[in-house]
């Protein structure tokens, strides 16, 4: 029995390794690119104080009137959703989730104490959260 030219050069099991370098580089390139998209869109979270003004109840919607950088909005959630607070009137620190991130079909928000502001750059303590609204402009 003869042995072929490819089997004398082992090109055979070379090419399947190579093929399977090939999927673990591609495979991990992925992997690092979406970690990365994922470490953007965890990052573009904008954070602003708000003051809400006044509260209402309408047809089990709970209505938070505020005003960010001088501006009217409200916040709005679902009365017996675990999430959602019938704030007092006061100042808060609101945290704006990336587009299509969160509980509601909306720019979804988190509020938080405005004492748990610590810096620009880190996130506030997800158990000192208060509650977390639909963002509507008026």
């Amino acid at each position: 029995m003869k042995a072929t030219q490819n089997e004398i050069r082992g090109e055979g099991s070379l090419c399947l390794v190579g093929a399977h370098i090939k999927k673990v580089m591609v495979l991990f390139l992925l992997l690092a690119f979406f970690r990365g998209f994922g470490a953007a869109q965890t990052s573009a979270q904008e954070k602003s104080y708000i003051t809400v003004r006044g509260s209402e109840l309408n047809n089990g919607v709970i209505i938070l009137d505020i005003l960010k950088a001088g501006k009217a909005y409200q916040l709005q959630c679902n009365q017996g959703a675990s999430e959602c607070t019938n704030l007092e009137n006061g100042n808060y620190l609101m945290v704006e989730a990336p587009r299509n991130f969160g509980m509601y079909e909306c720019r979804d928000v988190e509020v938080y104490p405005e004492s748990v502001a610590t810096s620009d750059t880190s996130s506030p303590d997800k158990n000192k959260k208060l509650g977390e609204y639909c963002l509507i402009e008026k």
